[in-house]
């Protein structure tokens, strides 16, 4: 996707309002943003530069803006809970993904997780029980990256907790309630030195999964989590917020040794 071509029917865009709001639309011919500021008609959109301030019916502006992937994972549809922006960067640089990098990930979710390998160049192969979330993910991860990167993203509806039929993968990274249920067979599809990741809500999920990693092979577990805050920085006033995106999931890797 170049960032430089012009809007295109078909594509997903955020409208941001006088106040930052943001509003993720799907441009269409014919189709309209409804605020109640007024509304934005598409057409006046499509073939636009990123960028372009749009008026509504009623003189409100609305930056055009193509999201960024924190922004898009924030604001699309989604049918499970997504992990969230804070967790994401850190989880991409404990997976340590690389351009051509086999991945499986059970657990796709909305698949937020699933843009973000893809992005960095992994090839993906998707394990998910819901047919309904198998669905959602794959058309998210196409709004976002394009159809073309089908070619690397395979996704199967079957349950991980029965095994894993791929062998000499690089990395396994679960969004699983369970993730100790897996290990063995992550034991048996990583090649040597691949990574073992597990985001998990509870500190006592972890604890079984790291339990789980001590007699299946795997070596130099940490387990970690993300907090994030804010600061309020206006003039002189400058202080931290007094709301923070604290505990989401702790995130607990490992390596496969020989």
């Amino acid at each position: 996707m170049s960032a430089g071509r012009p809007l295109q029917d078909g594509e997903r865009v955020l409208l941001v309002d006088t106040k930052g709001r943001r509003y993720l639309v799907t441009l269409e011919v014919g189709g309209e943003f409804h605020a109640h500021t007024g509304f934005v008609r598409h057409d006046e959109l499509i073939g636009a530069s990123e960028g372009t301030v749009a008026r509504s019916t009623r003189g409100a502006p609305f930056q055009v803006l193509r999201p960024t992937l924190a922004e898009f994972v924030l604001h699309m549809k989604r049918g499970a809970q997504v992990i969230y922006p804070k967790d994401l960067g850190p989880l991409l640089l404990l997976v340590d993904v690389f351009p051509g990098a086999r991945v499986l990930e059970s657990g796709i979710g909305s698949g937020a997780l699933s843009m973000t390998l893809l992005r960095a160049g992994a090839e993906v192969h998707g394990y998910e029980l819901r047919p309904d979330f198998a669905a959602r993910a794959q058309k998210n991860v196409a709004a976002f990256l394009g159809p073309e990167v089908g070619d690397r993203y395979h996704v199967e509806v079957r349950d991980c907790y029965e095994g894993i039929d791929l062998t000499g993968l690089d990395r396994v990274v679960l969004d699983l309630p369970e993730p100790w249920q897996v290990t063995a067979h992550a034991a048996r599809a990583l090649r040597p030195g691949g990574v073992f990741v597990a985001y998990t809500p509870t500190i006592l999920q972890a604890v079984q999964f790291r339990e789980s990693l001590a007699v299946s092979g795997f070596e130099l577990a940490e387990t970690l989590e993300v907090l994030h805050r804010t600061w309020h920085i206006e003039g002189q006033s400058v202080r931290p917020d007094h709301r923070m995106v604290a505990h989401t999931g702790f995130l607990s890797h490992a390596r496969l040794m020989s």
